[in-house]
């Protein structure tokens, strides 16, 4: 018999999560039935959306997330000892899966597939750029934004896994790009390494007036990782038939009250723009053609992965936290 961890959600988050709202729980883990695979957890991901959906489910629940793992033992010939898969399954060392067909478009709890073919890059990326994340930023950007060359992309939550991923796509399309982050080394980074054209501080600078230096013909594209005032301002100052991508609202996740920005209506009728929400789950059946283009740009150097890697279980829940208050620079991983 195996025996298991898993983190579990107990409580509801208030505010920002506590280490009280959640348990490790130890169990044993059943025999094998056919079609099953036993997976040892490699690299566990943390992401924003964790926060995000926490009031979406009942609980208690299993901390979901994707994982890489790697197959023990298996009741299943499409999956060998040896094989390495990404499951939803999240925070646990040993997991017990089979495939599930997902509906397109549904939280995918059991979603499981084979790593992508990663022709030498770290398994890591499975959770990252050649992950959820990195179909977030691909199909999220291209299909909602259609970004064309010459066009001014703004990028929030800039330095993050997705938005340092819509930045780097943003320049292979040949767009002038402006990213927001949330230090000096982080903007520093977004310009040296990943050729952004600016990078703006955004608990520096005056948004307004930094982004009318930056983009004085005003914003073609704009990716919307954060939400609240700064996206006002930056909706404001979008061009004509300009188009929105909005992906999250990270900036207030964890106030127990949404905050007031001002108003939107105004620019969006002037200017007619284009604003639509997505999750990435509608692009499901999709998803190795993005894996396929986003392999092919890190192997010729056109895209840059950055992780800011945790290892051990047990610390988890500090790489979550720590991702929550914009510690890290690209994503944020948990070896395992």
């Amino acid at each position: 018999m195996v025996k298991a961890k898993k983190w579990v959600v107990k409580k509801y988050f208030d505010g920002v999560p506590k280490k009280s709202d959640f348990e490790i729980v130890e169990y044993e883990l059943p025999s094998l039935k056919d079609g099953e695979i036993l997976l040892k957890t490699e690299w566990i991901s943390v992401d924003p959306y964790l926060r995000a959906y926490n009031k979406n489910l009942p609980i208690p629940y299993d901390q979901f997330s994707f994982q890489v793992g790697v197959v023990q033992e298996t009741k299943n010939p499409k999956y060998p000892v040896g094989t390495k898969v990404v499951t939803h399954e999240g925070w646990c060392d040993y997991v017990i899966v089979k495939e599930t067909q997902i509906e397109i478009g549904q939280f995918p709890k059991g979603l499981t597939y084979k790593l992508p073919d990663l022709q030498g890059l770290s398994p890591s990326l499975g959770v990252g750029a050649v992950g959820m994340p990195g179909v977030t930023a691909y199909f999220g950007f291209l299909e909602l934004c259609q970004p064309k060359a010459g066009e001014t992309v703004v990028v929030t939550g800039a330095a993050g896994a997705v938005g340092s991923l819509v930045g780097q796509i943003a320049k292979i399309k040949g767009c002038k790009v402006i990213g927001f982050a949330g230090s000096d080394e982080k903007c520093q980074w977004l310009e040296k390494e990943l050729g952004f054209d600016k990078a703006l501080n955004y608990k520096k600078v005056d948004a307004q007036s930094a982004l009318k230096a930056a983009a004085p013909q005003g914003v073609d594209c704009y990716f919307d990782n954060v939400g609240g005032e700064l996206s006002s301002v930056i909706i404001g100052q979008m061009n004509i038939r300009g188009r929105v991508a909005v992906c999250g609202s990270i900036s207030a996740y964890n106030d127990k009250q949404l905050p007031k920005a001002t108003i939107l209506q105004p620019s969006i009728v002037f200017k007619e723009l284009r604003i639509e929400g997505f999750i990435v789950w509608r692009w499901l059946g999709r998803w190795s053609e993005g894996f396929t283009q986003l392999v092919s740009w890190i192997k010729s150097g056109q895209l840059k992965t950055a992780e800011h890697t945790t290892v051990g279980f047990d610390k988890l829940f500090d790489a979550f936290i720590g991702m929550l208050a914009g510690e890290n620079t690209g994503k944020a991983v948990v070896q395992v």
